[in-house]
């Protein structure tokens, strides 16, 4: 393979010209967001079965033939830990490329690695060392040295050598269809949508306040996350997860009870004080109907939490035998919501294939295991 580095836009035409017709692409991103709500692109790497290239976004007036390849749903993307690239490219165009494989999902499914990291995986199915030498490195300097931008290149050298393997495998397994379901829920727009008022959900700790607390720390952290995404800055920037849920615990009503609430700095009583105030007198003023409420367990019978244990103790010696971590398959929650007919990840994709589908006919047959 020859290396490209990309910095002008008839090359970057020129480039996308020689891709078409490819049914698939290995594809990876170099970003910075320690100071940013947002993903700042700083490069991208792409490879096919000829050509490696580094596309330097900073240099190029549009990106736009890129990302017209990058759309086009007859070509697979190959990434591996796949979210965060995906994430990127739906904020610059609204949607997140499609179909994808992830080779890091992929891994998990095949028993190659629960969370594997890429280098970890090269060396594992290819025996390839990778160097880490420049994991910390600042993306936005320029000029790129060559020893960064081979680095960078790397990222997408084997992955289209990954993919041939991981697909042969679950191919084998008959397992392809599944694991696309599982491929195609990364790139749903819910994933990458702005939802302030879901925002909540995602706070430490959040399980252990009650309801009207709830309640308030739903309000606090949509507020949060709007004023992040408004000035682009880090969440924890505006206010840390812990300062939420204490403020949700404690609902000061006044300056003053504010003023005493840890973490809190002055500057930020100071500037947005009167602000938080309103915000938890309006949320403890909700009706408890539209209070958040916590997932409800499903309320089984003695026979049912028998089954339960049957079908972990099954989930468990068909993940070992998969070389699948066991929780990584199911907890007990997922095995109750199958039991009683609600939304489960045993359902669906590589989690279906593995046992799902046989818990799902047992059930139908109303047998135990």
């Amino acid at each position: 393979m020859s290396d490209l580095y990309i910095v002008d836009q008839p090359a970057l035409v020129d480039f996308c010209a020689r891709l078409r017709g490819e049914s698939w692409l290995a594809l990876d991103t170099e970003f910075i967001r320690e100071r940013t709500y947002y993903p700042q692109l700083c490069l991208i790497q792409i490879a096919s079965a000829n050509e490696v290239a580094c596309i330097d976004p900073l240099a190029l007036p549009s990106l736009d033939p890129l990302l017209d390849m990058l759309h086009d749903p007859a070509i697979t993307k190959i990434l591996h830990a796949a979210q965060q690239d995906l994430e990127l490219f739906f904020h610059l165009r609204g949607a997140a490329p499609a179909p994808v494989f992830d080779t890091q999902l992929a891994a998990l499914a095949l028993g190659q690695g629960h969370q594997i990291g890429y280098a970890a995986l090269v060396r594992q199915l290819l025996g390839v060392e990778l160097s880490k030498a420049h994991t910390r490195a600042d993306w936005r300097h320029r000029p790129l040295a060559p020893e960064w931008l081979r680095y960078a290149a790397d990222d997408v050298r084997y992955l289209p050598e990954l993919y041939r393997r991981q697909h042969a495998a679950l191919e084998e397994r008959g397992w392809l269809d599944a694991l696309s379901e599982d491929f195609q829920a990364l790139c749903h727009p819910d994933r990458y949508r702005l939802q302030p008022w879901e925002a909540w959900r995602r706070v430490r700790e959040h399980r252990r306040l009650s309801g009207v607390q709830r309640a308030v720390l739903r309000t606090l952290a949509a507020w949060r996350e709007e004023r992040a995404s408004t000035h682009d800055r880090p969440r924890r920037w505006i206010l840390e997860d812990a300062v939420l849920v204490e403020l949700a615990r404690r609902m000061p009503r006044d300056v003053e009870q504010l003023q005493r609430v840890r973490g809190l700095s002055a500057g930020t009583v100071q500037r947005h004080g009167a602000d938080l105030l309103e915000r938890i007198e309006a949320a403890r003023a909700e009706p408890p109907d539209q209070w958040p409420a916590r997932p409800a367990r499903p309320r089984l019978t003695p026979s049912q939490v028998t089954q339960v244990d049957e079908w972990l103790a099954l989930i468990a010696a068909r993940a070992r035998e998969q070389g699948i971590p066991p929780p990584a398959c199911a907890d007990r929650r997922d095995v109750e919501n199958l039991l009683v007919g609600v939304d489960s990840p045993l359902r669906q994709g590589w989690r279906a294939a593995l046992i799902g589908w046989e818990l799902q006919a047992r059930l139908a047959e109303g047998g135990h295991c």
